[in-house]
């Protein structure tokens, strides 16, 4: 979380499980909290200006999102 570039803050597929089907909203959400300030413990240090998900899965269909505010 306190990396230059911080990845999975809410610990990803890991953490919260492969939901089929709702790993990118899950991802998504976690970006629009740390976005807001939201994100409580996970929070990432500093102003949170752009967010990134990207979501792979079978058969070969993949999707990336960028955030902004």
């Amino acid at each position: 979380i306190g990396g230059r570039l911080p990845v999975n803050t809410d610990g990803g597929c890991l953490a919260c499980g492969e939901p089929i089907g709702a790993s990118g909203l899950r991802q998504v959400h976690e970006v629009v909290l740390q976005l807001r300030g939201e994100a409580g413990e996970r929070q990432v240090p500093g102003p949170c200006r752009v967010g990134f998900t990207q979501v792979y899965g079978a058969p070969g269909v993949s999707a990336c999102t960028v955030l902004t505010v």
